[in-house]
């Protein structure tokens, strides 16, 4: 049931090319928890991406470290801007992941350039991070982001700083958007040209989930039969050494896991096809467009 594993940048780590994000654990539910953990033990996920804002996934990740620790790539963020609450909330996750060190250490959804500003500038999160990392509580060190901005952003971001790894959104819908698409793809220029791990989001979102619905924990309406999943995933893992981050709802993650370890690589479909598919699923970006 191996999933295929491909180089996490410059780490020297080889990461499954799905990653376990770790939102799916958001409450104190143990048994589900455990539920997933069994899963990622079979599929041999070694990497798992959590944070500080995710509920109680840093508390229910830490009950594993003990046995598991070795087995595991961990990875967790802070949203703070200033050196110093970046500094402490790191320190929290610390104690409540039980571990001494994680693997990397990433600034949560940088996107907003007031927010990009406090952060990059003198006594602001970076500096928080640098400094952890020569202490050795951190690796490695990256920054995520969400939303149409985020490639265009996260270009910013290496320009200020060698960065060792990206997370930004990537699936079918959000790259049939021009200036995303091309966007996006000047970004993994320059992750590709500096060997920058780059980790994707939303593979499995199908569009904005309607006011009120309820169904999944995921804030998005997401694809939920094992063809669609299929074909989803199978889509991301199409472009070569990208990760993909699985979904925020343990119930979903048997389908994405499933999806990862069948894939063969053969026959990727044409852009009509998807196109004809997104189509028939009534897909659409998750994000706000401007101007439609």
């Amino acid at each position: 049931m191996g999933i295929e594993r491909a180089p996490f940048g410059a780490t020297g780590q080889e990461s499954t090319r799905t990653i376990f994000g770790a939102a799916a654990l958001w409450t104190d539910d143990t048994a589900q928890a455990d539920r997933a953990l069994d899963l990622l033990l079979r599929y041999e996920v070694n990497h798992i991406d959590t944070a500080a804002s995710y509920g109680e996934s840093e508390r229910m990740i830490g009950r594993w470290m003990g046995r598991y620790r070795e087995r595991f790539f961990l990875a967790t963020k802070t949203g703070e801007r200033t050196y110093e609450r970046a500094r402490d909330e790191f320190r929290r996750s610390l104690d409540r992941l039980r571990v001494d060190q994680v693997d990397l250490l990433q600034m949560h959804c940088l996107i907003d350039p007031d927010e990009w500003a406090e952060a990059m500038a003198p006594g602001g999160a970076l500096d928080a991070l640098i400094e952890a990392r020569e202490a050795g509580l951190a690796r490695f060190l990256g920054v995520t982001g969400h939303g149409l901005d985020a490639p265009a952003m996260h270009r910013k971001s290496l320009e200020r700083f060698s960065f060792d790894s990206i997370l930004v959104p990537y699936n079918a819908p959000l790259m049939a958007l021009p200036e995303y698409a091309a966007s996006f793809e000047a970004l993994i220029d320059r992750c590709r040209a500096r060997s920058v791990a780059v980790q994707t989001i939303k593979a499995i979102a199908r569009r904005p989930k309607p006011e009120g619905a309820k169904g999944y924990a995921t804030w998005y309406e997401p694809l939920t039969t094992q063809a669609d999943i299929d074909r989803a995933v199978h889509w991301v893992f199409d472009r070569p050494g990208v990760f993909l981050n699985t979904a925020g709802d343990v119930d979903l993650l048997p389908l994405v896991l499933d999806a990862a370890a069948r894939y063969d690589g053969q026959a990727a479909p044409t852009e009509q096809e998807m196109a004809e598919w997104m189509e028939s699923r009534g897909m659409s970006p998750i994000f706000p467009v401007p101007g439609s």
